[in-house]
């Protein structure tokens, strides 16, 4: 039975440790600026906040017993005053903040987009899509406030706390050391805590991208769904995958609502022992009311900014996994980049308009494995003269469609090198190469947007007279043009509005319009009907002209014209020729051309 790799819970490759957070302050530094603005605004609106205290400490001990109004006024107004000029500087940083959290959203999903873009197709084989979407949108969202905010919010609350200990050690010493009595007691509770935590909420993160995975999974595959009748069977697995996400969320939020309540529970006991205490020494006459209040109201602050530094700890410890996943995607080896003395590959194009031979392709004792113990491709060598046409042809499976991927330099070889007008492709730049290469997948893959913008994906700056004469050439112009709006028709994700014969088309004005040195057209009509392709074979015929061609295709029918034909079996080329030499030689191709051809007739 297939492998469901959306229920795999992700290990991580590494524990973590403060090389993240250090690595993660790349992405701060840049804002270094607007963020000790921010800091700056937040420390004068905390100062602000700490003076009331002392305001209601004078009125207290002295404005009240005096019964002085223009003394009580004076200090209420004085009160309102830092009450507002508080509001404003903590309005003020939370604008530049927002910015600042939405810059490094920015750069981080730009960075991590950029690194997806470069990895090897067999990254994306091995994973589920779901599971690397959810890390480009959801894990970045989820950090860049923990980056921002968090940091900011962390340096801004132990200044608080000790901007607090001075002012309420200035008040009153020996009330003072038993609020600071309750700190070993908050020491031991956050250790305990920590650990479980993490590990907590680390489970939340596997599950809930193993639900993504398979829900990006089912949304794809919905027709198939529906045609074999497996709606139940999939609300089941998609109940069980959400039960999982529920189930470990409660277990993470039990551990992170915790924090509060015992920071709290601390507090409270700290604040009745003050007065316990203070009313204590009160009676023997040696502390005023005046000081018991402040103190208390300064102790009340102090176990403010370590609930909110508990929150943030809280909040780093919920986002430490989703960091950690972020950097394991950016930590993914670049297997297929360019070499480190690489150069741009010569023009193939300008050549072949010179009028001199390009396009060569030389295999040079080639071995290739997608897995390592298993080879697809054994010690092949052949060579493809400049504007040859090569069919490839064979069982499933047998290393066609590998043949023309490794040309392109999807895959590392194994051993062995490949050749293109005498350069090492393994030594040229990857954008000079894949730039002069035309290629046609079996499954043509449409954009959302505009059918002109489809084509023009090939050439960017073509002309819409160019993109019309492409579509033209390979028989598209017809049924575009019968469509609401032309080439401006806008089409649905995947070309989900057009037959699979339509976006074959559609490609091939791509490909065309793209002028390539090199064409590879794999399985390119497979889902094109007999007449279209017949009245699709004089367009096919002018892009292979003077072009280097492979062309791989199961219908034989359609290659018979070929300058040669390659049989691929076994792990390596079991015979080449014409159709005419590999029919006279009646071997593997004669057998199955001539299968196919009674399978056509009957």
């Amino acid at each position: 039975m297939k492998r469901n790799t959306y229920k795999e819970d992700e290990l991580l490759e590494e524990p973590f440790d403060i090389k993240h957070i250090i690595r993660a302050s790349s992405y701060i530094k840049k804002y270094s600026k607007a963020m000790a603005v921010a800091l700056f605004l937040s420390a004068l609106a905390g100062i602000t906040g700490l003076v009331a205290p002392f305001i209601t400490k004078q009125a207290l001990d002295e404005a009240i017993p005096a019964k002085d109004t223009n003394q009580l006024y004076i200090l209420v107004g004085l009160l309102l005053l830092a009450f507002i000029v508080s509001v404003i500087f903590s309005t003020v940083r939370s604008r530049v903040m927002a910015r600042v959290s939405q810059k490094i959203i920015y750069d981080i999903r730009g960075d991590l987009f950029a690194h997806l873009q470069k990895l090897p197709f067999q990254y994306y084989d091995d994973r589920p899509h779901g599971k690397i979407l959810i890390r480009v949108v959801n894990y970045v969202n989820s950090v860049s406030d923990m980056l921002s905010n968090g940091l900011i919010n962390m340096i801004l609350e132990i200044m608080n706390l000790i901007f607090i200990v001075i002012f309420m050690f200035m008040v009153d010493v020996k009330l003072s050391l038993v609020v600071m009595a309750g700190v070993p007691v908050l020491a031991v509770f956050m250790f305990w805590i920590k650990g479980r935590q993490r590990v907590s909420w680390q489970h939340v993160s596997n599950k809930n991208s193993n639900l993504n995975a398979y829900l990006q999974e089912n949304i794809v595959g919905a027709r198939i769904t529906q045609i074999f009748a497996r709606e139940d069977e999939n609300a089941v697995i998609f109940r069980d995958l959400s039960e999982d996400c529920r189930d470990t969320w409660m277990q993470a939020v039990s551990y992170s609502n915790m924090i509060w309540p015992g920071i709290d529970t601390i507090s409270v006991f700290v604040r009745a022992a003050i007065f316990l205490f203070g009313l204590l020494i009160f009676g023997q006459g040696n502390e005023s009311l005046g000081t018991i209040v402040a103190v208390s109201s300064y102790a009340s602050q102090f176990w403010q900014p370590i609930m909110n530094l508990g929150n943030i700890f809280n909040n780093f410890i919920n986002n430490v996994a989703n960091l950690e996943r972020i950097f394991e995607t950016m930590d993914e080896p670049v297997l297929i980049d360019d070499a480190p003395d690489a150069v741009p590959m010569s023009d193939l194009r300008a050549a072949r308009e010179r009028g001199e031979q390009s396009g060569e392709v030389v295999f040079d004792h080639v071995s290739f494995s997608y897995e390592k113990g298993k080879e697809i491709l054994h010690d092949v060598s052949f060579t493809v003269k400049p504007g040859e046409s090569i069919a490839l042809v064979g069982p499933t499976g047998a290393g066609k469609s590998t043949i023309v991927s490794l040309i392109s330099r999807f895959y590392n070889l194994d051993s062995g090198a490949i050749y293109i007008d005498g350069q090492d492709i393994s030594k040229v730049t990857l954008e000079s190469l894949r730039s002069q290469m035309g290629i046609m997948l079996q499954d043509s893959f449409i954009f959302s947007g505009s059918i002109a913008d489809n084509i023009r994906y090939g050439r960017l700056n073509a002309t819409d007279e160019e993109i019309r004469c492409a579509s033209k050439t390979v028989c598209a112009d017809d049924f575009i043009q019968g469509m609401p709006d032309g080439y401006g028709t806008v089409v649905k994700e995947r070309g989900s509005t057009l037959s699979q014969g339509q976006k074959q088309l559609i490609s091939f004005a791509r490909t065309l319009l793209s002028d390539p040195a090199i064409l590879v057209l794999d399985e390119a009509t497979s889902s094109i009907d007999v007449r279209t392709e017949k009245a699709l074979q004089a367009g096919l015929n002018a892009m292979l002209k003077g072009r280097t061609s492979f062309i791989i295709a199961h219908r034989l029918s359609t290659v018979t014209g070929c300058d040669k034909i390659m049989y691929i079996e076994g792990g390596g080329i079991l015979e080449q020729g014409t159709h005419e030499e590999l029919m006279r030689k009646k071997g593997a191709y004669y057998r199955l051309y001539t299968a196919q051809m009674e399978d056509v007739a009957s």
